[in-house]
């Protein structure tokens, strides 16, 4: 191998959020907090479709896969940064950073895969009621989540290779909480066309398809429900759309204002706000909104709750 294309580095050092002592203690208490609901209510989700047969549909499947996501998204990154905050050791192994920035990429982009894959399902209970059973049969949805799984990981094995490939010998120190991509391309004193080139054709072939589908869908779906003449039936087609919509918007406006611009714009605030924004505070909202918002997820932990107690 050559010289030029090796890493120097055996390990980096993570700065984190703050390096304020008298933060690290209330910063780990918030964070062990939000990490501790959102482990709390996507396993209560991912309970609730399992153990209630009337939640056996396209949308409590895809729902629950969501909240799978969301369990490992977060255990990807918020464990190692408790334990910068409580032990204060910011050191993470090379390979270590690695498989972090791997399992992240994959389940971020496996997000993106489902919330498109949800936002055609409510697309076609809306405006195809008759024919939903057959458009959103229970073979389509396991082969959507299934392709989605697969061409995530694939993809994110693309991205990781390319960092392996890349030198780190100026500096090991990542001003972030985790090993992200964009903090790692400005480590790098080896040219870093190759990842970059690969972020503009993941814009271009997942990101934004996935966002114009996205986009279409709801579309025809507003412009059905106002063509809805009862007030309870906009009401009721609306409520099984609004929660999924809110989910979308926080996370595409954390993702675009993150990646859809040069690296040379990079900010490492502005970055490290964002990322706890959809690594953190999305996970934990997820459950909470699609709860709040719909009766059926109610009434089956009601119906859970009732047979344990």
């Amino acid at each position: 191998m050559d010289v030029e294309n090796m890493t120097m580095v055996t390990e980096f050092i993570i700065l984190g959020l703050s390096d304020n002592p008298q933060l690290q203690t209330p910063l780990f208490l918030v964070f062990l907090l939000i990490y501790l609901i959102t482990l709390l209510g996507n396993l209560v989700i991912i309970t609730v479709t399992c153990a209630d047969h009337r939640l056996h549909n396209p949308m409590y499947f895809f729902l629950s896969n969501l909240s799978l996501t969301d369990i490992c998204c977060s255990a990807t990154i918020i464990p190692k940064l408790l334990e910068i905050f409580l032990s204060g050791d910011k050191t993470i192994s090379y390979a270590g950073c690695m498989v972090q920035l791997y399992f992240f990429m994959g389940f971020a982009c496996f997000e993106i895969f489902l919330l498109t894959a949800m936002a055609y399902d409510r697309y076609a209970a809306v405006c195809d009621p008759l024919h939903y059973s057959l458009i959103m049969n229970q073979r389509v949805c396991v082969l959507l989540v299934a392709a989605s799984w697969i061409t995530s990981f694939l993809n994110s094995m693309t991205f990781t290779v390319f960092i392996i490939r890349l030198s780190f010998c100026d500096s090991n120190v990542i001003d972030h909480f985790f090993c992200e991509l964009l903090p790692l391309l400005k480590l790098s004193c080896t040219d870093t066309a190759g990842p970059e080139n690969i972020m503009f054709v993941d814009a271009t072939l997942i990101a934004l398809p996935a966002f114009l589908v996205t986009l279409t869908s709801y579309t025809y779906i507003i412009s059905t429900i106002l063509r809805i003449r009862s007030a309870e039936g906009k009401r009721k087609a609306f409520s099984t759309c609004s929660s999924h919509l809110t989910v979308i918007s926080m996370y595409y406006l954390s993702l675009f204002c993150m990646y859809m611009r040069p690296t040379s714009m990079y900010s490492q605030v502005q970055g490290k706000i964002l990322s706890v924004l959809y690594t953190a505070i999305t996970p934990m909202l997820n459950p909470i909104i699609y709860s709040l918002r719909n009766k059926e997820v109610k009434n089956a932990w009601r119906k859970v709750l009732g047979k344990q107690f």
